[in-house]
């Protein structure tokens, strides 16, 4: 996880490298995300609808030599159509190993589910944050390529280690899922709702994780005055900044998420994030949106793990298909979101592009808002019946 989070986060402060390696314009290199995207999709699918059936070590091992491969072939890419091709190589490898370690943590801590999926994605988040900062010492002394080199060396690296562990006994089981099954798994309302909010608020994520530098790099000014840093190597560990928010995000998250309840979390989540929001990316300026981007990452960081283990909880036995959903939902909101944020930095300025984030983060507070009414109206029918 934490090898995945550096891969990510190292696609924005790599982009403005991408553009003047290849000549081509912001929107062609917006369609990254949406590359590694479509191989993510159709994968993490296949596997997470079929994790009743699979065998996960042999799996994860493929999953990992694949994408130290597909990591190698974009870092000699000598064409962007070669780097978007090993992009979405790399995505599927990604589906692979995405598709199984949810579900086997789900049955590993079905007491805890919460906890230790904000905890494993807070390992995620320690990677990224540490990925734009290597970019940074990489660009210091050598091309943008050595960043991906790196990052397939340690992908080989892991895949050896976990080929030569054993495979652990799971205490729990995941039942297989029969395809007929999937109407009735997504017409449950904790599972649209996860849909629904979760396209929403992870397509926020990704169009800050692409091109967020590329604002900062649009306001702050150049030579900033007492940091000994660039406007542009500022712009690149501006997602560091963000990132560092969500590692402690993600450990409160955690801890509270037994105590308080998912969608309590979601709401109290996404009514900050929404003025947070605003004053960073309308009010601030300069170094003083530094500060939001950190508060930023720490709320944004609690819903992916907050939805996933909602949603799980709901049908335990079935949480590869919950998996699967997520990913599809959160996939295409990563997906979508960069390259139309593209389009309008294209046609406008980063500026445009960040304030139209907005619009997503109220539905998403809207939609969560119904679902918390929804519980409550469950929870006293419930108690009705029980009466």
């Amino acid at each position: 996880m934490a090898l995945t989070g550096a891969i990510l986060m190292i696609r924005g402060p790599v982009i403005p490298e991408l553009r003047t390696a290849f000549d081509a314009p912001a929107w062609q290199v917006g369609l990254i995300s949406t590359a590694g995207t479509a191989g993510y999709l159709v994968v993490v699918s296949i596997v997470g609808f079929g994790a009743g059936h699979l065998k996960p070590h042999r799996l994860i091992v493929g999953g990992l030599l694949g994408s130290a491969l597909s990591l190698l072939a974009m870092g000699a890419a000598p064409l962007l159509a070669v780097f978007l091709v090993g992009t979405l190589v790399r995505g599927t490898m990604n589906g692979v190993l995405r598709g199984l370690n949810r579900p086997i943590l789900s049955h590993f801590y079905p007491e805890s589910r919460g906890r230790m999926y904000s905890y494993y994605d807070m390992t995620w988040a320690a990677g990224a944050m540490v990925g734009p900062i290597g970019v940074v010492a990489v660009l210091a002394v050598a091309d943008w390529r050595l960043a991906y080199y790196g990052l397939a060396v340690g992908m080989a690296l892991l895949a050896v280690v976990v080929w030569r562990l054993d495979a652990p006994a799971v205490t729990g089981t995941e039942e297989p899922f029969d395809r007929r099954e999937l109407l009735a798994l997504l017409r449950r309302p904790e599972i649209a709702a996860m849909i629904v909010v979760m396209f929403l608020g992870t397509g926020v994520e990704g169009g800050l994780f692409l091109w967020l530098p590329t604002y900062v790099d649009s306001v702050v000014p150049t030579g900033v005055a007492g940091l000994g840093l660039s406007a542009a190597a500022l712009s690149s560990l501006s997602l560091s900044v963000m990132i560092a928010g969500y590692v402690p995000g993600r450990l409160l998250y955690g801890r509270l998420s037994e105590r308080v309840g998912y969608l309590k979390i979601l709401i109290g989540i996404l009514a900050l994030l929404v003025p947070t929001f605003y004053a960073t990316f309308v009010l601030a300026t300069g170094l003083w949106l530094l500060p939001g981007v950190v508060v930023i990452g720490a709320l944004i960081s609690g819903i992916f793990p907050m939805l996933v283990s909602y949603a799980t909880d709901a049908v335990p036995r079935h949480s590869g298909p919950v998996t699967a959903v997520a990913a599809i939902s959160s996939s295409l909101g990563v997906g979508i979101a960069p390259a139309v944020m593209g389009w309008v930095i294209s046609g406008s300025d980063p500026g445009a592009a960040m304030r139209l984030l907005l619009v997503p983060l109220v539905a998403a507070l809207a939609v969560v808002l119904l679902a918390r009414v929804a519980e409550q109206r469950r929870e006293r029918a419930g108690l009705s019946v029980a009466d």
